[in-house]
């Protein structure tokens, strides 16, 4: 693929979402939302300052991101799909091997 984003965009492959739900009812495609989390597959060089100087990133390529459910444009790179999005539009990095807490 020939795509690297500009500046303080991130190209994101989203991460298909499980069909069933917690009790074992399969959600036809139709009535599933488009999954809110994605895999960074490209990131741009950063944002310049007011001095010139370039800030870089906090998501590199592989990471695991939670983004906003109207977050980004959707385009069609070589047969699949993806989205173009600001940094700022991404709420958080997934980070592996981080037990969740449930709240007593």
């Amino acid at each position: 693929m020939g795509f690297r984003p500009l500046h303080d965009r991130v190209m994101v492959k989203r991460v298909e979402q499980e069909e069933k739900t917690s009790g074992g009812i399969i959600i036809p495609d139709t009535a599933q939302e488009k999954p809110m989390e994605g895999e960074i597959v490209a990131v741009g060089s950063g944002t310049r300052t007011e001095d010139g100087k370039i800030l870089a990133l906090d998501v590199k390529p592989g990471d695991r991101v939670l983004f906003g459910k109207w977050s980004g444009t959707e385009v069609k790179i070589d047969g699949q799909d993806y989205l173009i999005m600001k940094e700022s539009d991404i709420m958080g990095i997934i980070e592996p091997g981080k037990s969740k807490k449930k709240a007593a």
